[in-house]
């Protein structure tokens, strides 16, 4: 067995594991209709993917006043759990996850979702088990704070330099600058590869196998 560059993997949810961007990129734009706002475009709304629910519905519609930002968070959730049957994780995640468990890797997961969020889509039998942490936005702070990975590296007791943070989103990169740590990009989910590049991460990755492929060679 090679030996391990990194000890931490530290995961995104949506757009990284979980084929979930198309869906929620629609709930921001029928919660924002709801409430009466500016619909954002696809664009737009995407972009905010990541962030934690607030700080993102409040950036997907500037025009819509703080005093019903409550209401657009509840008609956002409405969308959301109405239509969460039709996703689930992108095809060969489960044999990437499988196969970083079997190198003794750590596991973790840190998101913009909520605690509630995640622990919801962590239920499924086929990931019991498979992680060994995590962190969500509501109980630490929105990417790309980078509180999330540091009080995943202090519940390890893992260094920066040991610890990896692969994601689909600027918030993701950036957040693991932030942190101090490396970092994988993928192209599949909500952000346009293009903007990465800045953020230097090791890899962008445009396909789970691909991803899996890279995670082998060089975690």
């Amino acid at each position: 067995m090679r030996p391990r560059r990194f000890d931490l993997i530290a995961f995104d949810w949506d757009g990284t594991l979980f084929d979930s961007t198309a869906l929620i990129t629609r709930c921001i734009q029928s919660a924002v209709a709801d409430v009466g706002g500016t619909v954002p475009s696809r664009e737009q709304a995407s972009y905010v993917i990541g962030m934690g629910l607030m700080q993102a519905l409040a950036h997907a519609a500037p025009d819509v006043p703080p005093e019903r930002y409550p209401q657009l968070g509840d008609r956002y959730r409405h969308h959301y759990m109405a239509a969460q049957h039709e996703i689930s994780l992108f095809e060969g995640v489960l044999p990437l996850l499988q196969s970083l468990k079997q190198r003794h890797h750590w596991l973790t997961v840190a998101t913009g979702k909520s605690r509630r969020g995640l622990d919801e889509a962590l239920k499924s039998v086929e990931l019991q088990g498979v992680f060994d942490g995590s962190r969500t936005a509501d109980e630490t702070a929105g990417k790309p704070s980078p509180l999330m990975l540091h009080e995943l590296m202090r519940e390890f007791g893992v260094e920066p330099e040991r610890t990896l943070m692969i994601g689909d989103t600027t918030h993701d990169l950036q957040m693991a600058v932030n942190a101090g740590c490396a970092s994988v990009g993928v192209s599949y989910g909500a952000h346009e590869p293009q903007a990465f590049a800045a953020l230097r991460p090791l890899h962008v990755a445009h396909s789970v196998s691909e991803l899996h492929d890279w995670l082998r060679n060089h975690a």
